[in-house]
């Protein structure tokens, strides 16, 4: 399962595999970053989704699509 990061740089949210220096997708705002990168994952391999805030820490992390979780618990 391919990671993704989800980061703000300079007014654009950037949606990049890890490893890769280059952004698959780049978004004006932070709400559509979020719906189009889960759609992303969801058409093609699936993955993990770490959703940072904009001082760079991670907020959360999504998996997608959500039957790929490895966690088997509820929250």
């Amino acid at each position: 399962m391919k990671n993704y990061h989800l980061t703000k740089k300079d007014d654009q949210w950037k949606l990049t595999a890890e490893g890769n220096e280059r952004a698959t997708k780049v978004f004006e705002t932070k709400k559509e970053a979020i719906r189009k990168s889960a759609e992303y994952l969801k058409n093609n391999e699936g993955g993990s989704l770490k959703i940072h805030l904009e001082n760079g820490k991670i907020q959360e992390e999504r998996t997608y699509p959500l039957s790929s979780d490895p966690k088997k618990s509820k929250g």
